[in-house]
């Protein structure tokens, strides 16, 4: 029996609902496999606005710290988006990822044949599909600086900055490397090295690691043309690494590649210690979602998939990951669907259906 220590931060919108399936799943593991989870909840985002006049506070960092893990909802939604605000909701998610050196981002996107009719994209193109992008996530222009609001000769402006260190550059290409020897031997690395010197750095520093490493095959990608063939030819691409925009922008892309950004989840992780697991952020990438917030159909898939991730990276539970992931697939194999995939199940449906395949 193995006892792990997890904060859940369940946000705003539909992060509330679809947290509280991630949390039901660990219960479903800790039960089937005797492991405990400790689990404590705070606010954060527009909830934490709201209470406390801030997007995070101190303490809840603190917690962060001294757990083994964070599953994590989604902040944000109209209430707070105002973008004179000097308080918003995303400074929360910000503060997290840079205060617990969160650097690296993993977005798997697999096509799941029973859903390869779910895209808007033909099956044809999408059959094969298995990419691992890892997005740079504490540096490029979420955190650079000056980033701030100017007046120029009388007129509004705005500054953002994009600033890459050549060691924050380093530790992602090396990371992207050695998964790529543990799954198709390919990388691809996506910049925009013919304008920014960010992007111009970013390649130099990859090309540097690229030597170490001359069994995998490699590819430079601008990233307007990674937009183009990610669409036509997404089963040519294995691990993908990119800088925090670029990588942002590609991942909502590439998920709907698997019909719904429901269906994606992603680790934020720190540097691994000697065992091999790291202090880690799970979770899903849709976002808050206020337009169906309440009604009870968000797809939970991709947070009951961001537990397994949590499982594996940040508890080394191989077995247990695979046991969510099997579940999961299993329900897309049966033919249930919530309302994003087309079906009609909803929320605490289908997190009873993988539940129950976890036999609780």
């Amino acid at each position: 029996m193995a006892t792990f220590d997890i904060l859940v931060l369940p946000g705003d919108g539909i992060g509330p609902e679809v947290t509280t399936e991630g949390v039901r799943t660990l219960e479903a593991i800790g039960e089937r496999f005797e492991h405990v989870f400790n689990m404590t909840e705070d606010v954060v985002g527009g909830a934490c606005i709201d209470a406390h006049g801030i997007a995070i506070r101190p303490e809840t960092i603190q917690a962060a710290q001294d757990s083994d893990a964070v599953l994590f909802g989604a902040v944000g939604g109209p209430k707070w988006d105002d973008p004179s605000a000097s308080v918003r909701p995303e400074q929360g998610l910000l503060a997290l990822r840079s205060q617990l050196d969160l650097w690296g981002n993993l977005r798997p996107i697999t096509a799941i044949p029973a859903l390869l009719d779910a895209s808007t994209i033909k099956r044809e193109v999408l059959e094969g599909t298995d990419i691992m992008v890892i997005r740079e996530l504490t540096s490029g222009a979420y955190f650079g600086e000056p980033k701030e609001r100017r007046t120029d000769n009388g007129l509004r402006a705005a500054v953002d900055t994009i600033f890459y260190r050549e060691d924050e550059v380093e530790r992602v290409a090396r990371l992207g490397f050695k998964l790529a020897q543990e799954r198709r031997n390919k990388l691809t690395s996506v910049d925009k090295a013919n304008v920014l010197e960010s992007s111009r750095l970013w390649r130099e520093v990859v090309h540097e690691v690229r030597n170490e490493f001359p069994d995998v095959e490699y590819e430079d990608v601008l990233v307007d043309a990674m937009t183009m063939h990610l669409i036509r030819r997404p089963r040519d691409f294995d691990v993908v690494i990119a800088g925090n925009m670029f990588g942002d922008i590609v991942t909502d892309e590439g998920s709907m590649l698997i019909g719904s950004m429901g269906m994606l989840a992603s680790a934020s992780l720190s540097t691994p210690g000697e065992e091999g697991t790291a202090l880690g952020m799970y979770e899903p990438i849709h976002g808050s979602a206020p337009d169906i917030m309440g009604q009870g159909i968000a797809n939970p898939l991709a947070m009951i998939l961001c537990t397994a991730m949590l499982l594996r990276h940040s508890c080394g539970l191989e077995e247990e990951a695979q046991a969510v992931e099997q579940a999961v697939a299993e329900v897309i194999e049966a033919g249930l669907r919530s309302p994003d995939l087309g079906g009609d199940l909803g929320t605490v449906a289908m997190s009873d259906e993988v539940l129950a395949r976890l036999g609780r």
